[in-house]
This record gives C-alpha cells, structure tokens and sequence, in this order.
C-alpha cells in the first residue's frame, strides 16, 4: 500500500489513532461517566452497532498508510470488549505502526493481562485517582478499592508490561491525594502523569474552579521532591515531563486548561461505532462505518481520511472560555477514549 503523510490547516502531521473498541465500562467515574446519568438501565450500543474486528483493522491500516505509527486502544474501558487480545494481534501486523499501548482503568487487568501479553501488547496507561480507599470509591462511582488495582498493576508488572499511571486532578476532590500518589508511584519506579481536569463531554461539571493547573501540582511537588525536566521524546508528545532526581521515575502533567497543547496535536479519533472526530472536544463526527458497509473501496476511505485531515482546524483548548466549556456540545468522553 503506498504511503504518505498528511497534514491538517496548521501543519500538523497525523500520527496517532486513538480507537475506542466499546462504549462501555466497569466505572462510574465522577468526571466521565457519572452514574446520575450512566445509570444501570442506560443503554449502551449493541453489538451490531460497533466496528468488528475486521473493520478496525482494516481502517487502522488506511490510517497507517497516510502517516499513523502509534495506535492507542481506549473505550469506555477497552478490557470489556470481547476477544480483545485477538484485535491486538491483528493490529499488530500492520505495516507502519510502531507501538500499541491500551488504556485502562485496570479492573480486569488479572484476567486478560497474559492473553494481551502473547498477542504483542507491551504497554499500558492505567488510571488511578487515588489512594485513599474512600476518596478512590467515590470517584470511581463503585465503591472499587485502590489496592485492588494496584495488585493487577503489578501482576501485569510481574508479566513484562511498561506501566504509565493516569491521574485526573480536581480541586477539593483528591489534590490532597498528589503527593501520596507521587511517592508511591516514585518507590516503584513506575511514571505517573498528572492530568489537568478537562471539560470533556457535557455531564461532568466542569468549571475552572475545580482545575489543578500543572504549576500548582508542581509546586507541591517541587516542596517535597528535586525534579529535573526532561526533553519531549518526541513530536506532539503530549505529557511534559520531569525526571526524579534520586532515581530513574519520572513524572508527568497532561495541560490540556492551563498550557494548551493544540499546536502539536497529531491524534485522529474513531469511536467504537466508527465515527471519525478530530478534536477530543468535537461535537460531531464522521461516519466511517457507513462507507464501509456501503461497499466503499479502499481508495475511496483514503481519500475521504485525506479530505477529513485536511481540512482540520481544531484548536479548542487554546480558544476555551467558561462559555464554550459549558455550552458547546462535545462528545463524552467515555464515548471517545480520552
């Protein structure tokens, strides 16, 4: 298949596929998918509705021809999505792609890790809002203990998996919970990102109120740890990051509110149902499934891919106001994979 890179209004390369395999989830986190909405009757998308294996992986191939090295696989939370493992082995045969990662909230980690593991899946992003067993099961919405995650985080660990831990900061709900979770994360040598509270989706109460910037976790930090800066791996990464001046563990702040990463942004989109969105905060997508059980042709998905990319322009988080935040109509967060 022949190769080429694209670039979007503002010059930006496509490098990243973020691809939600399900719509649903385990949780009941407060800030995606809070149960006052997502309650136990809600009604998620069958089956019929989702992109099958064969219909990822042959987009993720499209994408991979037009400039795509990196594919994330996100949900909702991804683990529920059945024979999982069989999707990684497929996608990773693909030419041109050159990491897998998965990002989970690590519930299921015990009963799929080694599966994941033999089908080529060497690194996870797991989210973890807390220590503290109460703060962490309010959060999550279900009661879930932190050491039960942590245990599976080091099951996986004990495997061979590369672990990045994801916390999502929101003031008066766990900035107390930052230093605990540095340290314990430090110890272990495992990198831990801190991510800015963002208003993705519509149901979550965002405001600016409730943000932790990057400087003030800093700031903490920098109170009880020595940190050195570490230069970016590479182009569009999006976690700055701060190397531990005693050992090897680094950490990271994901700046979505307060130092805008939109510049460097390479991510295209694709929701379980195969629906293409540019932008995290998006409104609208474009419905790739349709094409494709329409009978439509590989040239013809790339060239729709090209059209798409190349009349990106997204840029929301540097134009964000208390308005847009709370009146523009986003897709859900547990609908796109973060």
């Amino acid at each position: 298949m022949t190769k080429q890179s694209i670039y979007d209004q503002l010059k930006r390369p496509m490098r990243d596929l973020r691809l939600s395999v399900t719509d649903r989830c385990n949780f009941r986190c407060t800030y995606c998918m809070p149960k006052e909405i997502f309650g136990d009757d809600y009604a998620f998308m069958p089956k019929s509705e989702l992109l099958s294996f064969e219909e990822m992986v042959r987009l993720a191939s499209l994408f991979a021809s037009l400039g795509v090295k990196k594919i994330r696989l996100t949900g909702g939370e991804p683990l529920m999505r059945r024979n999982l493992p069989e999707l990684v082995g497929q996608l990773m045969h693909i030419e041109g792609i050159e990491d897998i990662g998965l990002t989970t909230n690590g519930m299921l980690l015990k009963t799929y890790a080694k599966d994941l593991y033999s089908a080529g899946l060497r690194r996870l992003n797991v989210s973890l809002d807390a220590l503290d067993p109460e703060v962490f099961g309010k959060i999550n919405g279900r009661g879930i203990k932190p050491e039960y995650i942590l245990k599976n985080i080091d099951f996986a660990r004990e495997i061979g998996f590369e672990i990045k831990m994801n916390m999502v900061v929101q003031k008066g709900v766990n900035d107390q919970e930052i230093i605990p979770m540095a340290r314990y994360f430090k110890d272990r040598g495992i990198t831990l990102r801190f991510i800015e509270f963002m208003d993705v989706g519509n149901d979550n109460g965002w405001s600016f109120e409730k943000v932790v910037t990057k400087k003030e976790i800093y700031e903490m930090l920098k109170d009880a740890f020595e940190l050195e800066p570490v230069d970016p791996h590479y182009f569009g990464e999006v976690a700055k990051l701060y190397r531990y001046s005693d050992n090897d563990a680094q950490v990271g702040f994901i700046t979505s509110v307060s130092e805008s990463f939109c510049s460097t942004c390479t991510r295209a989109r694709l929701s379980s149902e195969g629906k293409f969105y540019s932008c995290l905060f998006a409104s609208n997508g474009f419905d790739f499934k349709k094409m494709l059980r329409d009978g439509a042709s590989d040239d013809e998905l790339r060239e729709k891919i090209c059209q798409l990319w190349d009349r990106r322009s997204d840029r929301y988080s540097d134009e964000r106001t208390e308005w847009t935040a709370r009146n523009k109509k986003k897709i859900g967060m547990s609908y796109i994979g973060g």
